[in-house]
């Protein structure tokens, strides 16, 4: 029996795992298939994480950490997990996709989620190198210059508003010619004079060279047309990694949301006991590697005193 399981070896996951084991919690194993650090590991250049300065790689910037957690007692378990059970005398059953099982006192879920793609040519040719999926993360590589952001919800328009403090000009490309987003955020984007909206827009080509994207061919009502920019955002939505926590009639072992995220208090607890969720999959995640970090460590405190009150009882 172990006392934590952790699901998923990115931020969040490896920092549960620190602070369980560096709690006192003997027995903790984290379950990643491939290598741990999570999505970060695919950025070319980080330059937000605090206290890290000058040129790093997301690669290097996690590559420190599971040898980190690993010193102080956290197992990794090379496994990739297809289910999460909550049993009748409240402890956890972890399935791996061997059909092995492992019985837990208590869960971290950190499955994060995934970007969609847009599926348009050259997305995934030039993922990285000028298309993105991360204002935040990438915004200010395009300092001063122009780019292009896909997408008309809401997290479209806000990031398209968060370049336009950045960059010289934001091009919205939206296939429709309204936006899903909330009003006051439509407002916002009309409001702000370096934004141009190419409606009623679908995607040709991202097309670029050996250094990275150059623009775009977009096809409209009144033709094709082609926007030169070295960067191009897309924002269509996200694929949130909830299956493990799916039960066999199609529903979920603790509450969640519309989108399908865990919900969460501030203290990463979900509606069902011993059940925590840290970093992207859980509503209202900022989708920054800081972030989950924290989710982890909120995460991990809380494991140990609800493993504590369970064996104690």
């Amino acid at each position: 029996m172990l006392d934590c399981a952790i699901i998923g070896g990115g931020p969040a996951g490896l920092t549960a795992g620190l602070y369980t084991t560096r709690g006192g919690l003997a027995n903790v194993t984290m379950f990643e298939k491939g290598m741990p650090g999570g999505q970060i590991t695919n950025s070319s250049e980080i330059e937000n994480y605090p206290g890290v300065t000058g040129e790093i790689t997301g690669m290097d910037l996690m590559m420190p950490w599971p040898e980190q957690c690993q010193r102080f007692g956290l197992k990794h378990d090379m496994s990739e997990v297809t289910n999460v059970a909550h049993n009748e005398d409240g402890t956890f059953t972890i399935t791996k996709e061997n059909g092995d099982t492992i019985d837990a006192l208590s869960v971290v879920i950190g499955t994060g989620s995934t970007p969609r793609r847009a599926g348009f040519k050259g997305e995934d040719e030039f993922f990285g190198r000028g298309v993105s999926t991360c204002a935040t993360c990438d915004g200010f590589f395009y300092k001063g210059k122009e780019v292009a952001v896909i997408g008309g919800g809401d997290t479209a328009l806000e990031e398209a508003i968060y370049l336009s403090n950045i960059c010289s000009k934001v091009y919205i490309v939206h296939r429709r010619d309204t936006f899903r987003a909330a009003p006051n955020t439509v407002e916002r984007v009309m409001n702000t004079e370096n934004i141009e909206l190419v409606l009623n827009a679908s995607i040709n080509e991202v097309f670029g060279d050996k250094m990275g994207v150059t623009g775009l061919s977009v096809k409209q009502p009144e033709g094709d047309r082609q926007i030169d920019v070295p960067g191009v955002f897309t924002f269509v939505g996200m694929n949130v990694n909830n299956g493990v926590l799916k039960k066999e009639d199609g529903s979920f072992i603790c509450d969640m949301n519309e989108a399908g995220e865990v919900i969460v208090d501030l203290r990463m607890k979900t509606s069902t006991p011993g059940l925590f969720a840290a970093g992207d999959i859980r509503i209202e995640a900022p989708k920054q590697v800081v972030a989950a970090a924290g989710d982890g460590a909120v995460a991990g405190v809380n494991v140990i005193h609800y493993v504590d009150s369970v064996k104690n009882k």
